[in-house]
Parts: structure tokens; C-alpha cells; sequence
């Protein structure tokens, strides 16, 4: 009978199971996760080489015409090295970590969840799917504000594969695309922005997308050559000045009209 709950056990039929517990699940970039993971034995001991939670979100890869979804880990924490659950054992693990400041943030279709995951030789891993929510932090709130202060309104959201504009760590940024209603309307299609913060000071990238004017006009837009770049960087007392954020956004954006 041992023999065969171990076979059993290693195509995951009464198995050790495992569930995250979070303390809670909306959260700010930088901000600290807590919880416990709970590992439940199956009916069999089971050696566990290590449990770790990986910080999961995806994003779009463009490939001959065809977009693909892709899954990529910002981050991921180690829980605890080895064990051994023993049959019907209940385990709780506590476990801590800071999210990284450019964890994508939970506006318009991005998820981000928490994948935990439990190494087992020679059987299924046990896994749990968590997800939260991420909310913009202090700085990158300011800047958006700013932006919409300049009447432009958030149409979409989505992240998409790195570029050569933005050379960070991920595999990917979270782009933010704006529509002008006010003064720039008629003269942008629209504005895309990546923030990028460290929590004392913020980046911002601006892809401006020019109106098309006249014959040659329509021909950059069809060429891509009407979409302008610009890299505006703050430190953290020009953010808490509304109107020297403001002032900047929209310099660099006249720049280009």
C-alpha cells in the first residue's frame, strides 16, 4: 500500500499540497508582503528540496505580425531551504519580502500574482496562484496626475516588450497611452509613457505621437517617423512641486507639436 501511495503521490494524487496566505493583497511598489505558506502532507512523506514564491506578471511579445503572451518573473523569494512533510502534517511557513519598484502596476488588463512553488524530486510540484493588486506609488501618482492635469485621459495600458529606449532589467516595460482632449488636441494622436522609479526619484519615458499634416505627414505616420522620444527625469522635490512637474511634461511635449 506504501508502494503505491508513493506512485500515486508522484502524479500528484494524494500528494502535499501547499496555499499562500497573505496578510493582504493590495499593495504600492517597495512595499513589504507578508504571509505564511501552508504546506499540507499527502499520504506519503515527501522530501521538499526548497518552496519559493516568484512575483509573476505578462506581458506581449510581437513576433512576424503575431502577438504572444508571455509570463515573466519580476522577482522571486526563497521561503525556506529543505524539509520533509511527513503524512497528514500541517506546516506554516512565514515569509517576508519588499515588492521591486518596477513591478508593473494593476491599471487597465496587467495581472500581477504570486506563484508559490514547492520542489519535489521524482513527483508533481504542488503550486498556488495568488494574485494582487498593485497600485501606483507616491511619485509615479504625481506624474500621472500631472499628465491628466494637461487634459490628456489614460485610454490603455499594457506591457510589452522592452525596447532599446528603456534598458531595464525586465524583459519588458508597462506602457501607459494617453489621448490629448485639451490644448494638444488635433496636433498628437497620443502620448505614451513609462514610469520609472526607485522610490526617491522617477524617470519618464514619452513616446509623442505626432497628427498627421498634409501628404507628408501621412507619410511619417505610415513610416512610424511622426513618434518622437523624450526622457524627462525628477528628482523627488520637483515631484512634490505640481507646477515644475506640470511645466516639464509639457515643455518636452511642445517640443514636438
Amino acid at each position: 500500500m506504501s508502494f503505491m501511495n508513493k506512485m500515486l503521490a508522484s502524479v500528484g494524487i494524494g500528494a502535499a499540497t501547499i496555499d499562500t496566505i497573505l496578510t493582504k493583497t493590495r499593495f504600492i511598489p517597495g512595499e513589504e508582503v507578508t504571509g505564511t505558506v501552508q504546506i499540507a502532507g499527502g499520504k506519503v512523506a515527501q522530501p521538499i528540496d526548497s518552496v519559493s514564491i516568484f512575483l509573476m506578471t505578462e506581458y506581449i511579445r510581437e513576433s512576424d505580425d503575431k502577438k504572444y503572451r508571455e509570463h515573466a518573473a519580476v522577482a522571486s523569494h526563497r521561503v525556506i531551504d529543505s524539509l520533509t512533510i511527513q503524512p497528514g502534517e500541517i506546516r506554516k511557513i512565514p515569509f517576508s519580502f519588499r515588492l521591486p519598484y518596477d513591478v508593473p502596476l494593476s491599471i487597465g488588463h496587467t495581472p500581477v500574482w504570486l506563484k508559490t512553488g514547492a520542489d519535489i524530486k521524482n513527483a508533481v510540484d504542488p503550486s498556488d496562484k495568488d494574485y494582487i493588486t498593485v497600485n501606483p506609488g507616491p511619485l509615479v501618482r504625481r506624474a500621472m496626475e500631472a499628465i491628466e492635469g494637461l487634459d490628456f485621459v489614460l485610454r490603455h495600458t499594457s506591457c510589452e516588450a522592452a525596447s532599446r529606449f528603456t534598458g531595464g532589467r525586465l524583459p519588458f516595460i508597462q506602457e501607459f497611452e494617453y489621448v490629448p482632449t485639451g490644448m494638444f488636441r488635433g496636433k498628437l494622436d497620443e502620448v505614451e509613457a513609462v514610469f520609472l522609479s526607485d522610490g526617491s526619484s522617477l524617470e519618464i519615458i514619452l513616446e509623442i505621437d505626432k497628427k498627421a499634416k498634409g501628404l507628408f505627414g501621412m507619410l511619417e505616420e505610415a513610416m512610424d517617423l511622426d513618434e518622437k522620444h523624450v526622457r524627462l527625469a525628477f528628482a523627488e522635490r520637483e515631484l512634490q512641486d505640481h507646477s515644475i512637474l506640470s511645466s516639464k511634461i509639457t515643455a518636452a511635449i511642445q517640443r514636438f507639436v
